[in-house]
């Protein structure tokens, strides 16, 4: 039995509080029924825009926008009551303040996300401090940041020389100050995600940052084994679903052909 299975909702302060106590679990999700599965094992659910590429086949993240983000949201409050919601705001919906609290103020209006995600360090300050200032809780996204991929020209590693751990941990401490409750740590050497840790007051999320984080994320499609067309180093496979899926379907298939399906036992 899931030593999680409780009904009290989990709340921006039960997080805060767990800091330094008990690891945070967090995981993808992207509509009710996986996000209903999820919902007692875990603390945080993330709608992450990786849905665009987990399932609809695109090569990075940048095509998602917001109301198809806020459709996946629906989703997953409907199937989610204890965990709590991050709506991960999509590439180019908070290119200035204004955008983004208006872009927020409609997430929160139409879903019941309990908070948004941004990617962005001390560049995005300014949106961060006015995004909390009008009652938008707020996850920062530092290290690798899949919206930039473009720009950085490719998934680059952060945290590899002196001067990248400092610009890190920079970033980390300003976006605190601005009034971030969470920072979600990406591809970046563990030495830094710890320290970083360590130092803010806030908790810290890793994915491919290590074990010093407050807590870890891994996209669902990823660490059980659905999505097959590579596998990050920092994803470890619980599942092997794909498999398991084409063996029970091939298994349905050939009892169709043979008539063995439906038997007596599943007809009226």
């Amino acid at each position: 039995m899931s030593i999680h299975k409780k009904i009290n909702k989990v709340s921006l302060r039960t997080l805060q509080s767990m800091k330094n106590k008990e690891p945070i679990a967090m995981i993808t999700a992207y509509d009710a029924l996986f996000a209903s599965l999820f919902d007692e094992e875990v603390e945080m659910i993330l709608v992450g825009d990786s849905l665009n590429m987990s399932f609809l086949g695109q090569k990075d993240t940048l095509s998602a926008n917001l109301d198809q983000m806020i459709y996946h949201t629906k989703a997953v409050c409907n199937g989610a009551k204890r965990a709590f919601i991050v709506f991960d705001m999509p590439f180019g919906s908070y290119t200035t303040k204004e955008e983004a609290l208006a872009n927020a103020i409609k997430v929160y209006q139409s879903t019941c996300a309990d908070a948004i995600k941004i990617e962005g360090g001390r560049d995005k300050l300014e949106i961060v401090e006015y995004l909390t200032k009008n009652g938008i809780a707020v996850v920062a996204h530092i290290g690798l940041m899949p919206q930039s991929v473009r720009a950085d020209g490719g998934y680059i590693i952060r945290g590899k020389t002196q001067e990248d751990k400092i610009e890190l941990l920079e970033d980390a401490k300003a976006l605190e100050k601005a009034g971030a409750f969470m920072v979600l740590l990406e591809g970046m050497k563990s030495d830094i995600a710890t320290t970083i840790t360590k130092t803010l007051k806030i908790p810290t999320i890793g994915i491919g940052a290590g074990n010093g984080t407050d807590g870890q994320v891994l996209v669902w499609s990823d660490m059980f084994g659905f999505f097959e067309d590579f596998k990050p180093k920092f994803v470890k496979r619980y599942l092997d679903g794909a498999s398991l899926i084409k063996d029970a379907l091939r298994r349905y298939t050939n009892e169709v052909k043979s008539r063995e399906f439906p038997s007596e036992d599943y007809c009226y």
